[in-house]
């Protein structure tokens, strides 16, 4: 009997991003399942021939900018991206038409040559919004991260193409229910088409075993350098406890670029009690949070930040601002773990109010504060058991098999 085959989208480059390490996970899980797979990606001139899981070269078919055909930079979901990016606010009407020609044929032809039995695409925005001007039959889910919401307030040009191209996809993959009702508000959509799949991490890696204890006043941060991540308002926060914690320190893995990356590195460097990794595999964070106290997430926008289990599955204490998805679906996993900082007023979704800043400056630091002070949780990879990735696996494989065997009886 032929192995069932998926063919996965993601218009970003792989494992640089929440999307892009789900992606990499969900390859992993559907190769020991017994899926033949194929995934097309947004690839960089710097980076052509990215790997995706432990898929085979021929597996993957990039599609890539600053290239002949796309002479700009590749697209991201956020307008920070951790690589060189375009912003979809920025781009021409020419460049968007190019945009829109390429990614259409390329999928066309990977489709041609492939001929998938379901279609897994990452992102309600435009790559998501054209698989059905180029496919009929074969069903199509479309994975769901809350950053094409975003995009949605951010580019109001583009916001009806993306709902109505969307919205002939059969399902969507949702983080959490509050995602769910935003979506089906959004495109119009039967609620029914939604399914809360979750986000996992990886057990095999983000574990507390060899995990220092005591490690001291070690404080982690893992994300983009942005203001949308929060992160100038967690280096105040961490120069106001330094006097307070003698050998206070704070490791950021991450990167970016434009303006505001280059202010935030610039702090980072000229202090003395800060240090930036750049951007690291999920072993290398896994090391650093199993040598950290408490981990920091102050995002103003999130979907389901998925690196708030993994740094609990290693040990460590919590702080995040109170997003839908952490209070809905974390909070009630992580407990007394996890404290939370309340969400400044925003304007375009993640832009905090001026004048709101000093009181969350004041509450981020007391929540470090008390996070520090206290003793490591217990049973922390017990609490998170239920999210691992090859839980949320068997969520995701069951509806691929519900739509094809679906399809196939129509």
């Amino acid at each position: 009997m032929c192995a069932l085959r998926v063919l996965h989208l993601l218009s970003q480059r792989p494992g640089w991003t929440g999307s892009g390490v789900g992606l990499e996970a969900i390859v992993r899980a559907a190769d020991r399942a017994g899926w033949d797979q194929m995934v097309v990606v947004g690839a960089s001139s710097e980076d052509p021939a990215p790997p995706v899981g432990e898929l085979d070269r021929e597996r993957i078919r990039p599609l890539v900018f600053e290239s002949e055909t796309l002479p700009f930079p590749l697209p991201g979901m956020s307008d920070v991206m951790p690589y060189q990016s375009s912003r979809f606010s920025d781009l021409s009407q020419e460049q968007l038409t190019v945009y829109r020609e390429q990614w259409r044929q390329h999928v066309s032809n990977v489709v041609a040559d492939f001929k998938p039995d379901v279609i897994h695409s990452h992102h309600v925005w435009l790559v998501s919004s054209m698989v059905r001007d180029v496919v009929q039959q074969i069903p199509v889910v479309t994975h769901c991260h809350g950053t094409g919401l975003r995009q949605l307030a951010l580019c109001p040009n583009l916001a009806d193409e993306v709902r109505a191209g969307c919205a002939r996809n059969d399902v969507f993959f949702v983080l959490h229910q509050g995602q769910a009702d935003t979506l089906t508000a959004e495109l119009g959509v039967p609620a029914e088409r939604f399914r809360v799949v979750g986000n996992g991490f990886r057990d095999d890696v983000f574990l507390e075993n060899s995990r220092s204890n005591p490690c001291g006043p070690v404080v982690t941060y893992a994300g983009k350098l942005s203001r949308a991540k929060g992160v100038p308002w967690l280096l105040d926060a961490i120069e106001r406890l330094a006097t307070r914690f003698p050998g206070l320190v704070l490791h950021l893995a991450g990167s970016g670029t434009g303006d505001e990356s280059d202010a935030i590195r610039r702090r980072i460097d000229a202090a003395g009690n800060m240090q930036l990794h750049g951007q690291l595999d999920q072993h290398g964070l896994a090391v650093l949070l199993r040598q950290s106290a408490v981990f920091v997430l102050p995002s103003f926008h999130e979907g389901l930040p998925l690196v708030l289990v993994e740094a609990a599955a290693c040990g460590c204490r919590l702080v995040a601002t109170a997003l839908p998805g952490v209070v809905d679906q974390l909070k009630p996993q992580l407990g007394d773990s996890l404290v939370l900082v309340p969400v400044p007023r925003l304007v375009n979704t993640d832009c905090p109010v001026d004048d709101d800043l000093p009181e969350f400056v004041d509450q981020l630091t007391r929540a470090i504060e008390s996070s520090l002070a206290r003793p490591q949780p217990e049973n922390s990879g017990r609490r998170v058991a239920g999210m691992t990735w090859n839980v949320v696996f068997e969520r995701i494989e069951t509806l691929w098999r519900q739509l094809i065997a679906g399809r196939g009886a129509n």
